[in-house]
């Protein structure tokens, strides 16, 4: 989709449509979302609580929960394969082996009566044709990948801190060498220190073990020193896409440009941050039009009437806007 972009593609999404069926309504979570990752490369899902980014990723790695979570359409291709009609042993196959993901919550995806080893060893043990003794070796190897001592191998979750369990959990996603990687905002627990020598080392592993990657944030901050591309996402759709020195450097859409006035710069001599007022529409009562017109403070009439579709503002720069020049 990038013009200079000349990598292989190794996740094409097309079209995805994501509800969640409750007894009060339907949420309308993901809506019809197209995305394109290359070998090697990073991509940010940017975009505030609730606009549909971990559903996504979720959705790559087929682990919505089924009810009431569904796919109403769209194809998730990984390596030309549709991942939405493989069975689910297939997926099994493919689910950190080919594709691993890094949860917000380490806590949450560590087992706490199994020793970090043996949960790295597990993962390892489901893919890879090894002797135990070579598996607890592999295992072993990625602890001390990510900095942590392999005789903490026999040691439990309790027994480590916030960001050495979150280390344990990048081990746990990295053990079989995934050619993709789903981080879901991965050092949100984690105080500023450790979150920088937490991004270091997966940049560091991503490199050194050429993954792709889907980072999910908030912080503008991360996306500009980790990511090659950007995706806004705004109650369930991609508002603007692009790489990130363009969505830096010329923001388009008015989504893009407040979450650029709401942050501190030193090299404004703004006194008051400029907060993006109002709330996201409420995903189970979707306005018609734009969704973001409300909050527009460059909204006109028809903006609430018609629905924006995405297109190529700039060589590579994709933004869902009528004021950038309406749409052919």
């Amino acid at each position: 989709m990038m013009n200079e972009q000349k990598k292989e593609n190794l996740l094409t999404i097309e079209d995805l449509v994501v509800e969640y069926d409750t007894d009060e309504a339907v949420v309308q979570a993901v809506n019809h979302v197209s995305l394109q990752l290359g070998r090697g490369e990073t991509l940010g899902l940017v975009g505030e609580t609730g606009a549909g980014k971990t559903t996504i990723a979720r959705a790559i790695l087929r682990i919505l929960p089924d009810p009431p979570a569904r796919v109403c359409s769209g194809r998730i291709l990984f390596g030309g394969e549709d991942l939405l009609a493989l069975s689910e042993g297939k997926m099994r196959r493919i689910r950190g082996n080919k594709i691993a993901m890094i949860f917000q919550d380490p806590m949450t995806a560590l087992n706490p009566v199994e020793t970090v080893g043996d949960q790295i060893a597990e993962a390892i043990g489901l893919h890879e044709k090894l002797s135990r003794a070579d598996v607890e070796k592999r295992a072993v190897d990625m602890l001390e990948m990510v900095g942590i001592p392999g005789e903490r191998y026999e040691e439990y979750p309790h027994q480590f801190s916030g960001g050495m369990k979150q280390r344990v959990v990048i081990a746990m996603a990295l053990a079989c060498h995934p050619e993709l990687l789903l981080a879901d905002e991965p050092t949100t627990a984690l105080d500023v220190t450790i979150q920088a020598q937490v991004l270091d080392m997966m940049d560091n592993l991503k490199k050194r073990l050429d993954t792709s990657m889907i980072l999910i944030t908030h912080d503008l901050g991360i996306v500009a020193g980790m990511c090659d591309k950007v995706a806004v996402v705004y109650a369930g759709e991609i508002v603007e896409q692009g790489t990130t020195e363009e969505i830096f450097d010329h923001p388009e859409h008015p989504y893009t440009v407040g979450l650029f006035q709401s942050l501190p710069r030193l090299d404004s001599r703004e006194k008051r941050l400029r907060p993006i007022n109002g709330l996201m529409p409420d995903p189970a009562n979707l306005p018609q039009g734009c969704k973001f017109y409300d909050r527009c403070p460059f909204a006109v009439p028809e903006c609430s009437q018609r629905t924006p579709v995405m297109r190529e503002h700039r060589a590579g720069h994709f933004v869902r806007c009528i004021r950038t020049g309406g749409e052919k």
